[in-house]
């Protein structure tokens, strides 16, 4: 990926906070993994998600098998509960799709943070970097641990399916967080799934996307050219609400990613093809990076982008006026939280629904400070907390 502007370099040279591609290791996120960790904090009941999380926030996404959403909010766990989980010596894993950003960091010490509590301890966490050949290994390695749970995001849903299979017909608890395995029947072949309000998210990146441009205007989609479900969504409600609440704005390009280190080539043969482009809407935080790169380079200053997730580099625009004027953000760590109470509830025997759901937040200059401490559960650096002023 290409430098940024002097000024962002600066910045993140500064900062050490820059994740510049997929899997690297941003030290913001190594700050929240060795400094955020809320296990350490005085254990309160019931063991729950934040409670600050609005629980009557309208939830648009359904599951991906059509399921509808059950508020997360509504696992909770009493002190009785985790003294017998603690009694029982479990052990559990986690594989990652990818890691080393923001989010996915954010969701590790969610799950772990509440294993702790719990009394759970974490054998493994891999990084399968986008890789389903890596996660299907990944897999046969943490197998060799012989974990009671594996909570995992898999990287495709066909591939990985029968490393999966293997592994629940051996016994261990699978839950998963936003994709399952084709085929896989919850309550049969996986615990639960945990996801965000992805389908909100994309709402909320359509809607700032619009006002921003004051309904009018041509825009690009770059989007995950993998059968990725929440990322489908994402897509699909953003192209849905540009069509239906901004009729004069036009979306003139599509753009496929695989990996997020293609998204800078794509936005530039997008706006080179299309000199008049207005926006563009980047399916997650570090593809908008690139697709920042490429508008820096392409001469682009006033190009308008929005994603989803709230990651260093695009709160940092946000929170500076920069080209990333909003985003739909997930609660990373409650998702975290929540997959492991999926996992604590199925070690007791818990009736567990199908598909449970923390809810997204709309992010724009005005509260990328408050969001930001909702979603990694501390207080956003001070780089962005400086450019917020």
């Amino acid at each position: 990926m290409k430098k940024l502007t002097s000024l962002i370099v600066t910045i993140l040279l500064i900062s050490s906070l820059a994740l510049m591609g997929c899997g690297k290791q941003s030290s913001t996120a190594s700050g929240q993994e060795k400094e955020g960790k809320v296990a350490s904090a005085k254990v309160t009941y019931p063991l729950t998600i934040n409670p600050e999380i609005p629980s009557n926030q309208k939830i648009l996404s359904t599951g991906p098998n059509g399921e509808t959403a059950t508020p997360a909010a509504t696992l909770q766990l009493s002190e009785k509960d985790v003294k017998k989980i603690k009694e029982g010596k479990f052990k559990a894993a986690i594989s990652m799709h990818y890691a080393g950003n923001d989010f996915s960091t954010a969701i590790i010490n969610g799950v772990k943070d509440t294993f702790e509590k719990m009394g759970i301890k974490v054998v493994a966490v891999t990084d399968a970097q986008f890789k389903p050949e890596k996660q299907i290994s990944d897999i046969e390695t943490i197998m060799a641990k012989k974990p009671d749970i594996i909570v995992a995001l898999p990287v495709d849903p066909v591939a990985t399916a029968p490393a999966f299979k293997k592994a629940a017909e051996a016994g261990v608890k699978l839950v998963f967080m936003d994709n399952v395995p084709k085929g896989f029947k919850a309550g049969k072949d996986y615990v639960s799934v945990v996801s965000s309000d992805n389908y909100g998210n994309g709402i909320f990146a359509g809607e700032i996307m619009g006002d921003e441009l004051k309904g009018k205007g041509k825009i690009g989609v770059i989007f995950h050219d993998v059968n990725f479900f929440v990322n489908n969504q994402r897509k699909e409600a953003f192209e849905k609400t540009i069509k239906e609440k901004y009729p004069h704005i036009k979306i003139v390009a599509h753009g496929g990613i695989i990996t997020p280190n293609d998204a800078e080539k794509v936005a530039s043969g997008m706006l080179t093809k299309h000199k008049d482009l207005d926006g563009i809407f980047a399916i997650w935080d570090v593809p908008a990076e690139g697709t920042l790169a490429a508008a820096r380079t392409a001469g682009k200053n006033n190009l308008v982008i929005t994603t989803v997730d709230l990651g260093t580099n695009v709160a940092l625009q946000i929170a500076s006026g920069g080209n990333v004027k909003g985003l739909g953000a997930q609660l990373p760590y409650e998702n975290g939280a929540a997959q492991a109470l999926v996992a604590g509830y199925s070690l007791l025997g818990k009736k567990l629904d199908p598909y449970y759901v923390v809810p997204s937040m709309k992010v724009t200059k005005e509260n990328v400070l408050k969001v930001w401490k909702m979603a990694y559960r501390q207080d956003a650096p001070e780089v962005i907390q400086k450019a917020a002023k």
